[in-house]
């Protein structure tokens, strides 16, 4: 059986997909800031496979490398890697941007994902195997008004991503990113500091992606024949053409 790493697996995409791997006898390391909700899913997941739990936030390099350095010898082996740890926060113009803000959305999106792939990449080169995802967005790929902070850290990771394809060929470990659209997640109530109204808007008048969409494309992605890496993938709702256009009517 293998082993997978997933990052803010309390929530959204990072929790549907703990919950789609188990069902492809997977067994997890969940990691995320809540404990008590990585405490709930591993006590549903684990009837199924084994699990285990990191509570850290990918900000803290200590953390990340003291706790993945210090897996219990059942769970030292990391066959696939999921970086999903991720938030926007807010959703204004360059010039009145808040620095926190950007802060945060730099240390989770872009340093807390180098934290954790250097934490685990040697060891898949020791294993001279593994599969690495890297959740990224749309807004890796396109910049959309008052999007400016927030695109610029998923468009690191794009080429973070297509970095590391290069490096890791060589020890041939699979690397790809996953580029979603408008998900329904909490992502939303995070961007907007809890506005409930703004956060709904967001999604009012179409059918958005689920997190459900994301980690069966996820399971695809890892279950392809070893010769077959999806290295790049983007996916909208069908509502959706691009960061700016959007059919409300679907």
């Amino acid at each position: 059986m293998k082993t997978a790493l997933i990052t803010g697996a309390t929530s959204g995409i990072g929790k549907s997909t703990a919950i789609e791997l188990a069902k492809h006898n997977i067994n997890l390391i969940l990691c995320g800031r809540r404990q008590e909700r990585l405490d709930a899913l591993q006590k549903e997941l684990s009837n199924s496979v084994n699990v285990y739990t990191l509570c850290f936030d990918v900000r803290s390099k200590e953390d990340v490398f003291n706790s993945i350095e210090n897996l219990p010898k059942q769970f030292a082996k990391i066959d696939i890697l999921i970086n999903n740890a991720g938030n926007a926060h807010g959703l204004d113009p360059i010039q009145t941007g808040d620095l926190d803000d950007w802060d945060a959305m730099i240390d989770i999106n872009v340093k807390g994902l180098l934290y954790v792939s250097k934490a685990v990449i040697p060891k898949m080169i020791t294993q001279q195997s593994g599969h690495i995802i890297n959740i990224g967005s749309i807004a890796g790929k396109e910049v959309y008004p008052n999007g400016n902070v927030y695109c610029a850290s998923k468009h690191a990771v794009d080429a973070i991503n297509k970095g590391m394809q290069v490096d890791l060929n060589q020890y041939g470990i699979k690397v790809g990113a996953i580029n979603p659209g408008l998900v329904e997640t909490e992502f939303s109530k995070v961007r907007f500091k809890n506005d409930d109204e703004r956060a709904n808007n967001a999604y009012k008048g179409l059918n958005p992606l689920t997190p459900e969409d994301i980690a069966d494309i996820i399971a695809f992605v890892l279950t392809r024949p070893y010769h077959v890496n999806i290295a790049d993938l983007i996916v909208f709702p069908t509502a959706q053409a691009s960061s700016t256009v959007v059919n409300r009517s679907l």
